[in-house]
Order: C-alpha cells, then structure tokens, then sequence
C-alpha cells in the first residue's frame, strides 16, 4: 500500500518548466531517492506533497490525504527539510527547537539530544551567525525530533561535511529499520546508493524511470566481450572476472552505479 501517492500531477510554468502528469507511490517503509538535476521538477514535486502548491490538475496523497485539502493535518505528523531552509534569524538554534516543540504541541523534547549528541551541534548561537552546515543541522534536528512515521527531505544533506553527511546515511539507515516513509530528493549519489530501496528519475518533470534500485541496476548491465590468445588464458580469464567462454573469448557483465545510470538518462552535458 502506497502512503505517498501522486497521480497525473501537473504544474505548468511555462517554457518547460514545471511537472507534467506526473505519477508515483511511495510504500509504507519505503526510502524513495528522487533523483534530477536543478529544474527537472524536483522541488516542484515536493512542494505540491507539502502542500504548498494547489496542482492544475492531477492529485497527491499522503495517508490517504489530500496534500491540498488536508494540510494542516499531514503536517503534524510529517517531518520535512526544505531545500532552502528559511529561519527566524534573530532567534537562537534552541529558541528555534523549542518554537517547533511547542509549535507541534510537544510534551518532551523527543529525539532532540540525541539528534543535537550525533551531528555534534551546540544550538545555543543566533541562527544568522552560523555557517550553512550548522544551519543545515537545525534543519535536520527539527525535522526528525518529533519522531515522524513519514518524512519528506529536499537535498537534506547540502552544506554538510563527509563526516556528518556519513552521520546522515547512518541516521536514514536506522530510520528505515523502524519502517519509517522517507521521500528524499538528492545530488548524491552515493547516499541515494546506500539508503534508498526504490528510486525515481525526473527529466524535464516528466518520470523517466522508477524501480527498486536492485531492478535499475539489473536492467543497466555492460557486456565486454574479450580475445585471448589462447583458450588456456581465456578459461583463466573467464575464471576470474566470472565470464562466459567461448573458445577464446569471454563475456563479461558489470553492473553499473547508480551515477552512470543516471547519466545515460541525462548525457554528460546537462546541468546535474
């Protein structure tokens, strides 16, 4: 059963820009990677789930809600990192946690040690003072401290260090094993890797693919066909790299990454 459900989702911007009968379902428990470059409609996609945008035409569910009708009512139980995080700057990061807490009608402060603990974060500074990382922190601290059973994460790592970008997956790993719903839009390809169990590809706001990763991975397989000199080396050859002879060739298959699938999609020459 989907908990994330978008049919024929159109927003029409004008020169190609937008989203374009766009649909897809995220199940229970599922982590979904959202994957293309600036402008294929990523943000866009994510802003009509938020409720944000109102469509054209077309409709987005979550929980069997309607993302525009029923809002108020996602949003209390959803956990969401915007793609540009807008902050009451004046405010302290733990002014700001303590806001969302009481905002969300909190009676603790849920996971927010822990969170603060794992992504080494003191929240006590003024907001506008703090580098992009520290900024990007408070975001993720804000969206996983009510504990939400969906979360929606717009290029949740962006700003961050390795260190703590590493920090991220392992968080989104744990959160998975709980069978949490997470729908993440990001550029890196390596976290989408490592997290995600289902992945959709987005060109011109239109989907260009949309499978488990394991499934992606299958269907993109290179096959290299080798000559040796003699069937002696061939049959050693073929050993090793678990190739197909015949005679003296051998075939062999390796799977692609998740980036050179993605680039067959896009060409090397578009914006990603």
């Amino acid at each position: 059963m989907s908990v994330i459900n978008v049919v024929g989702l159109t927003r029409d911007y004008g020169g190609g820009k937008g989203v374009f009968n766009l649909s897809f379902g995220v199940g229970e428990g599922t982590v979904f990677g959202f994957l293309g470059p600036n402008g294929a409609g990523k943000t866009t996609t994510i802003r009509h789930l938020m409720g944000f945008i109102r469509p054209q035409s077309g409709q987005c569910e979550i929980s069997g809600m309607d993302c525009w009708r029923e809002r108020d009512r996602i949003q209390t139980f959803l956990g969401y990192i915007p793609g540009e995080i807008s902050f009451f700057d004046d405010m302290t990061g733990s002014d700001y946690l303590t806001f969302l807490a009481k905002y969300r009608g909190m009676k603790s402060e849920g996971r927010r040690k822990e969170l603060l603990d794992r992504f080494e974060l003191s929240p006590g500074g003024r907001i506008k003072k703090m580098s992009k990382g520290m900024k990007q922190k408070i975001g993720i601290v804000a969206a996983f401290m009510h504990d939400p059973e969906i979360l929606i994460l717009d290029e949740p790592t962006s700003g961050l260090d390795p260190l703590m970008q590493s920090r991220f997956i392992e968080l989104i790993a744990e959160e998975k094993k709980r069978s949490k719903t997470i729908f993440m839009s990001s550029h890196m390809f390596g976290e989408v890797e490592r997290t995600c169990g289902r992945i959709g590809i987005i060109r011109g706001g239109r989907l260009a693919a949309e499978d488990s990763a394991e499934n992606l991975r299958e269907r993109h397989v290179r096959r290299y066909t080798v000559g040796l000199d003699d069937e002696e080396k061939a049959a050693a050859f073929a050993k090793d790299f678990e190739g197909a002879r015949e005679g003296k060739r051998v075939t062999v298959s390796a799977r692609q990454s998740l980036e050179e699938i993605f680039m067959g999609f896009y060409g090397e020459d578009d914006d990603v």
